[in-house]
Protein backbone atom coordinates (compact mmCIF):
# COMPACT_ATOMS: atom_id res chain seq x y z
CA UNK A 1 0.00 0.00 0.00
CA UNK A 2 1.41 3.40 -0.94
CA UNK A 3 1.70 6.33 1.83
CA UNK A 4 2.19 9.78 2.43
CA UNK A 5 4.48 10.65 5.05
CA UNK A 6 3.67 13.48 7.50
CA UNK A 7 6.23 15.80 8.91
CA UNK A 8 5.16 16.96 12.22
CA UNK A 9 6.36 19.10 15.36
CA UNK A 10 3.52 20.42 16.77
CA UNK A 11 3.23 23.77 15.22
CA UNK A 12 0.64 25.80 13.17
CA UNK A 13 2.25 24.57 10.31
CA UNK A 14 2.67 20.91 10.88
CA UNK A 15 -0.75 21.16 12.28
CA UNK A 16 -2.21 21.98 9.11
CA UNK A 17 0.30 19.85 7.11
CA UNK A 18 -2.10 16.92 8.41
CA UNK A 19 -5.30 18.77 7.37
CA UNK A 20 -3.91 18.75 3.83
CA UNK A 21 -2.65 15.01 4.40
CA UNK A 22 -6.49 14.72 5.40
CA UNK A 23 -7.91 15.60 2.14
CA UNK A 24 -5.71 13.91 -0.06
CA UNK A 25 -6.10 10.93 1.89
CA UNK A 26 -9.92 11.08 1.86
CA UNK A 27 -10.82 9.67 -1.45
CA UNK A 28 -7.74 7.14 -1.73
CA UNK A 29 -6.31 4.20 0.33
CA UNK A 30 -3.16 5.55 1.56
CA UNK A 31 -1.90 4.56 4.61
CA UNK A 32 -0.53 7.47 6.81
CA UNK A 33 2.72 8.07 8.64
CA UNK A 34 3.46 10.68 11.17
CA UNK A 35 7.09 11.57 11.73
CA UNK A 36 8.08 13.95 14.84
CA UNK A 37 11.71 13.66 14.89
CA UNK A 38 13.45 14.96 18.25
CA UNK A 39 16.08 17.42 16.78
CA UNK A 40 19.86 15.74 18.29
CA UNK A 41 21.43 18.95 18.42
CA UNK A 42 19.86 20.12 21.38
CA UNK A 43 21.81 17.48 23.55
CA UNK A 44 25.34 18.47 21.99
CA UNK A 45 24.98 21.65 22.10
CA UNK A 46 27.92 23.82 23.00
CA UNK A 47 25.84 24.93 25.87
CA UNK A 48 25.26 21.68 27.20
CA UNK A 49 29.05 20.39 26.74
CA UNK A 50 29.68 23.57 29.34
CA UNK A 51 27.51 22.24 31.61
CA UNK A 52 28.79 18.49 31.51
CA UNK A 53 32.10 20.31 32.26
CA UNK A 54 30.99 22.21 35.27
CA UNK A 55 28.40 20.73 37.12
CA UNK A 56 30.01 17.09 37.08
CA UNK A 57 29.05 14.13 34.89
CA UNK A 58 25.96 13.01 37.54
CA UNK A 59 24.05 16.22 37.49
CA UNK A 60 24.69 16.50 33.55
CA UNK A 61 23.46 13.01 32.69
CA UNK A 62 20.29 14.12 35.25
CA UNK A 63 19.69 16.98 32.96
CA UNK A 64 19.81 15.37 29.91
CA UNK A 65 17.21 12.62 31.58
CA UNK A 66 14.96 15.54 31.97
CA UNK A 67 15.26 16.62 28.62
CA UNK A 68 14.32 13.29 27.02
CA UNK A 69 11.34 12.96 29.22
CA UNK A 70 10.55 16.38 28.53
CA UNK A 71 10.74 15.29 24.81
CA UNK A 72 8.78 12.24 25.00
CA UNK A 73 5.91 14.41 26.74
CA UNK A 74 5.86 16.68 23.93
CA UNK A 75 5.52 13.78 21.35
CA UNK A 76 2.90 12.90 23.65
CA UNK A 77 0.73 16.20 22.58
CA UNK A 78 2.34 15.86 18.73
CA UNK A 79 0.82 12.10 18.29
CA UNK A 80 -2.69 13.62 20.06
CA UNK A 81 -2.82 16.63 17.68
CA UNK A 82 -2.25 14.45 14.62
CA UNK A 83 -4.86 12.03 16.21
CA UNK A 84 -7.46 14.52 16.65
CA UNK A 85 -6.91 15.81 13.31
CA UNK A 86 -7.47 12.49 11.14
CA UNK A 87 -10.40 11.28 13.35
CA UNK A 88 -12.55 13.95 12.43
CA UNK A 89 -11.90 12.90 8.76
CA UNK A 90 -12.55 8.95 9.81
CA UNK A 91 -9.21 8.49 8.33
CA UNK A 92 -7.41 7.63 12.06
CA UNK A 93 -7.30 3.82 11.44
CA UNK A 94 -5.04 4.67 8.70
CA UNK A 95 -2.58 6.54 10.21
CA UNK A 96 0.76 5.56 12.22
CA UNK A 97 2.82 7.73 14.56
CA UNK A 98 6.55 7.80 14.34
CA UNK A 99 8.97 9.12 17.64
CA UNK A 100 12.95 9.40 16.44
CA UNK A 101 15.58 11.39 17.31
CA UNK A 102 18.29 12.57 15.00
CA UNK A 103 18.27 15.10 12.42
CA UNK A 104 15.06 15.34 9.83
CA UNK A 105 16.68 15.25 7.30
CA UNK A 106 18.63 12.39 7.55
CA UNK A 107 15.74 10.21 9.55
CA UNK A 108 13.14 10.88 6.65
CA UNK A 109 15.30 9.03 4.83
CA UNK A 110 15.00 5.59 6.72
CA UNK A 111 11.11 6.15 6.19
CA UNK A 112 11.39 6.74 2.60
CA UNK A 113 11.08 4.24 0.07
CA UNK A 114 9.32 3.55 -3.16
CA UNK A 115 5.92 3.36 -1.42
CA UNK A 116 6.21 6.91 -0.19
CA UNK A 117 3.73 8.64 -2.42
CA UNK A 118 4.21 12.11 -1.44
CA UNK A 119 5.94 14.09 1.98
CA UNK A 120 3.99 16.59 3.51
CA UNK A 121 5.53 19.51 5.40
CA UNK A 122 5.34 22.77 6.72
CA UNK A 123 6.71 25.67 4.97
CA UNK A 124 7.87 26.98 8.59
CA UNK A 125 7.72 25.13 12.15
CA UNK A 126 8.07 25.59 15.55
CA UNK A 127 9.64 29.04 15.34
CA UNK A 128 6.68 30.59 12.40
CA UNK A 129 6.41 33.21 15.16
CA UNK A 130 10.11 34.58 14.32
CA UNK A 131 11.80 35.94 11.33
CA UNK A 132 8.49 35.70 9.44
CA UNK A 133 9.57 36.36 5.69
CA UNK A 134 12.28 33.21 6.29
CA UNK A 135 11.23 29.46 5.36
CA UNK A 136 12.20 26.41 7.68
CA UNK A 137 15.86 25.46 7.04
CA UNK A 138 14.93 22.16 7.43
CA UNK A 139 12.32 22.38 5.26
CA UNK A 140 14.43 23.36 2.74
CA UNK A 141 17.24 20.66 3.24
CA UNK A 142 14.60 18.27 2.75
CA UNK A 143 13.10 19.14 -0.54
CA UNK A 144 16.31 19.25 -1.87
CA UNK A 145 17.74 16.21 -0.42
CA UNK A 146 14.60 13.83 -1.23
CA UNK A 147 13.51 12.48 -4.65
CA UNK A 148 9.77 12.34 -3.25
CA UNK A 149 7.05 14.71 -4.28
CA UNK A 150 7.19 16.93 -1.55
CA UNK A 151 4.21 19.05 -0.54
CA UNK A 152 5.09 22.46 1.24
CA UNK A 153 2.00 23.87 3.12
CA UNK A 154 1.15 27.13 4.37
CA UNK A 155 -0.23 28.52 7.34
CA UNK A 156 -3.75 27.94 7.64
CA UNK A 157 -6.04 25.49 5.68
CA UNK A 158 -7.86 25.64 2.59
CA UNK A 159 -9.56 23.41 0.61
CA UNK A 160 -7.63 23.27 -2.87
CA UNK A 161 -9.96 24.09 -5.89
CA UNK A 162 -7.77 25.47 -8.00
CA UNK A 163 -4.20 24.63 -9.23
CA UNK A 164 -1.38 26.34 -11.36
CA UNK A 165 1.86 24.50 -12.76
CA UNK A 166 4.88 26.09 -13.51
CA UNK A 167 5.87 24.14 -16.70
CA UNK A 168 9.51 25.09 -17.80
CA UNK A 169 10.08 22.08 -20.17
CA UNK A 170 12.72 20.83 -17.69
CA UNK A 171 12.17 16.72 -16.69
CA UNK A 172 10.90 17.92 -12.77
CA UNK A 173 7.86 19.56 -14.67
CA UNK A 174 7.16 16.80 -16.88
CA UNK A 175 6.98 14.72 -13.92
CA UNK A 176 4.71 17.16 -12.39
CA UNK A 177 2.41 16.87 -14.92
CA UNK A 178 2.23 12.84 -15.23
CA UNK A 179 1.70 12.98 -11.56
CA UNK A 180 -1.83 15.45 -11.86
CA UNK A 181 -2.48 13.04 -15.23
CA UNK A 182 -2.66 10.27 -12.54
CA UNK A 183 -4.08 10.88 -9.70
CA UNK A 184 -7.72 11.48 -9.52
CA UNK A 185 -7.67 13.83 -6.72
CA UNK A 186 -6.34 16.10 -9.06
CA UNK A 187 -8.06 15.69 -12.33
CA UNK A 188 -11.41 17.81 -11.37
CA UNK A 189 -10.03 20.87 -9.81
CA UNK A 190 -9.53 23.78 -11.98
CA UNK A 191 -5.89 23.82 -13.53
CA UNK A 192 -3.58 26.99 -15.07
CA UNK A 193 -1.04 25.96 -16.86
CA UNK A 194 2.18 28.71 -16.62
CA UNK A 195 4.98 29.53 -18.54
CA UNK A 196 7.46 32.33 -18.30
CA UNK A 197 9.13 33.90 -20.78
CA UNK A 198 12.37 35.95 -19.63
CA UNK A 199 14.59 38.67 -21.59
CA UNK A 200 12.17 38.38 -24.27
CA UNK A 201 12.90 34.64 -24.59
CA UNK A 202 9.54 34.24 -25.87
CA UNK A 203 9.45 31.72 -28.73
CA UNK A 204 11.08 29.09 -26.24
CA UNK A 205 8.21 30.03 -23.63
CA UNK A 206 5.58 29.18 -26.15
CA UNK A 207 6.70 25.69 -27.32
CA UNK A 208 7.15 24.48 -23.37
CA UNK A 209 3.47 25.83 -23.23
CA UNK A 210 2.76 23.51 -26.67
CA UNK A 211 4.87 20.34 -25.03
CA UNK A 212 2.47 21.03 -22.09
CA UNK A 213 -0.78 21.02 -23.75
CA UNK A 214 0.01 17.85 -25.57
CA UNK A 215 0.94 16.25 -22.51
CA UNK A 216 -2.54 17.21 -20.33
CA UNK A 217 -4.73 16.82 -23.86
CA UNK A 218 -3.52 12.90 -24.11
CA UNK A 219 -4.49 12.71 -20.16
CA UNK A 220 -7.94 14.14 -21.63
CA UNK A 221 -7.47 17.25 -18.68
CA UNK A 222 -8.63 20.49 -19.68
CA UNK A 223 -6.52 23.74 -18.38
CA UNK A 224 -6.19 27.26 -19.28
CA UNK A 225 -2.57 28.16 -20.71
CA UNK A 226 -0.96 31.41 -19.55
CA UNK A 227 2.49 32.96 -21.19
CA UNK A 228 3.50 35.17 -18.57
CA UNK A 229 6.17 37.78 -19.40
CA UNK A 230 9.10 38.71 -16.93
CA UNK A 231 10.44 37.81 -13.93
CA UNK A 232 9.30 33.96 -12.66
CA UNK A 233 9.46 34.30 -9.24
CA UNK A 234 7.37 37.94 -9.77
CA UNK A 235 5.58 36.62 -12.45
CA UNK A 236 3.86 33.56 -10.83
CA UNK A 237 3.36 35.47 -7.30
CA UNK A 238 1.74 37.48 -8.77
CA UNK A 239 -1.09 35.04 -10.95
CA UNK A 240 -1.52 32.52 -7.72
CA UNK A 241 -3.32 35.89 -5.72
CA UNK A 242 -4.75 36.90 -8.45
CA UNK A 243 -6.15 34.07 -9.87
CA UNK A 244 -6.93 33.13 -6.11
CA UNK A 245 -4.77 29.77 -6.89
CA UNK A 246 -4.62 27.89 -4.22
CA UNK A 247 -1.88 24.96 -4.97
CA UNK A 248 0.97 25.78 -6.75
CA UNK A 249 3.19 22.93 -8.26
CA UNK A 250 6.56 23.44 -9.28
CA UNK A 251 9.63 22.10 -10.13
CA UNK A 252 12.43 21.75 -7.15
CA UNK A 253 16.00 23.07 -7.21
CA UNK A 254 16.45 22.30 -10.86
CA UNK A 255 19.17 24.46 -11.47
CA UNK A 256 23.37 22.97 -9.39
CA UNK A 257 23.78 23.48 -5.83
CA UNK A 258 26.30 26.13 -6.64
CA UNK A 259 24.02 28.10 -9.03
CA UNK A 260 21.68 28.74 -5.99
CA UNK A 261 24.37 29.74 -3.54
CA UNK A 262 25.31 32.50 -5.92
CA UNK A 263 22.43 33.46 -7.03
CA UNK A 264 19.45 32.55 -5.09
CA UNK A 265 16.95 29.65 -6.13
CA UNK A 266 13.39 30.39 -7.87
CA UNK A 267 12.01 27.26 -5.93
CA UNK A 268 12.90 28.94 -2.85
CA UNK A 269 11.64 32.03 -3.48
CA UNK A 270 8.50 31.03 -4.70
CA UNK A 271 8.04 29.18 -1.69
CA UNK A 272 8.54 32.33 0.57
CA UNK A 273 6.40 34.82 -1.71
CA UNK A 274 3.11 32.56 -2.56
CA UNK A 275 1.20 32.36 0.49
CA UNK A 276 -0.20 28.82 -0.67
CA UNK A 277 0.61 25.28 -0.62
CA UNK A 278 3.57 24.06 -3.01
CA UNK A 279 4.00 20.71 -4.48
CA UNK A 280 7.64 20.37 -5.11
CA UNK A 281 8.82 17.89 -8.16
CA UNK A 282 12.70 16.64 -8.27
Amino acid sequence: MNKLLICTDGSQYSEHACRYAAWLAKNTSLEIHALYVTDLRQYQGSFIADLSGSLGIQPYDGMVGQMQEIENQKAKFVEEQAVKTFEAEGLVERLKFHHETGLLVDVIDDFTDEETELIILGKRGENANFATEHIGSMMERVVRATDRPCLVTSRAFKPITKVAVCFDGGASSRRALQYLATHLEFRNLELHLLTVAERHDEDEAADHLSEAEAILDAAEITATYQLLNGVVESEIASYVEDADINLLVAGAYGHSRIRDLLIGSTTTELLRRCHVPVLCFR
